[in-house]
């Protein structure tokens, strides 16, 4: 059963080394998504599974202890998913997977360091864009079928067609499109976010939509409300933190 969850962008920038000098401008996002965990925390899961978008390499499970690195994105920086916490990527798991963390993941096990989560054991899973929302909301019940008591971290942006400057330009079904995802995560609306449109989520680059698809499997008939703590566009992408319990 799902007992609560928390909704929360992906953007490697979301980390100050990586952000580096424009790091104050996702303070609000951070602090947010701290609050968040928060509330994961409180409801005394049995349970923790990670969801986050995710490239062919990084689609599947990732066991706790499994490594994610910022690297890519110019930084000496390691984490692990669970485990020590310590942030150095020198634990050892003998679960933990070869493979690294997709970027959506690897952010995710940040926030949980950062916070000192050891509240229960932590599993990740990559969803492919591709995944339709059938899928993506039968994976969400799969979950939850698992543990009494299952909470659930996701990752995943928003369109990313705010502005003339956003990764996919501006396109004006963007502000509606990103509107409607922070209403319905705001108001844990297990039907308005199994019916977001997969193909128009696409095209505006949206990377949250199989996650928060998932979500909404998990959360069937578990009667949950939500809270919307935070929802912007930096940079042209939205962003939104919300909570379900």
């Amino acid at each position: 059963m799902l007992v609560a969850a928390a909704v929360c962008p992906c953007p490697p920038l979301l980390v100050p080394d990586v952000a580096a000098g424009a790091a104050p401008e996702l303070a609000a996002a951070r602090a947010a998504c701290t609050d968040a965990l928060g509330v994961l925390a409180a409801a005394r899961p049995d349970r923790l599974v990670v969801v986050g978008p995710a490239e062919q390499s990084g689609r599947g499970p990732h066991p706790e202890g499994t490594r994610g690195s910022f690297r890519g994105f110019g930084v000496d920086l390691a984490v692990r998913l669970g485990g020590n916490g310590n942030g150095d990527g020198r634990g050892d798991s003998g679960a933990a997977s070869e493979r690294e963390l997709p970027p959506s993941l690897a952010v995710a096990a940040w926030l949980l360091e950062r916070t000192g989560w050891s509240d229960a054991p932590i599993e990740g899973l990559g969803v492919g864009e591709p995944l339709e929302a059938e899928r993506c909301i039968q994976t969400g019940r799969d979950i939850v079928a698992q543990a009494d008591r299952v909470a659930l971290l996701v990752m995943g942006d928003a369109s990313a067609c705010r502005t003339l400057k956003a990764p996919g330009y501006l396109d004006e079904r963007a502000a509606p499109f990103d509107a409607e995802v922070a209403r319905a995560l705001g108001a844990a609306d297990v039907a308005a976010v199994k019916a977001l449109d997969a193909e128009l989520a696409y095209e505006l680059k949206a990377s949250g939509r199989g996650p928060w698809q998932v979500l909404a499997g998990a959360a069937e008939g578990a009667g949950l409300g939500g809270a919307l703590l935070y929802e912007d566009a930096p940079y042209g992408v939205g962003y939104v933190v919300a909570t379900w319990s």
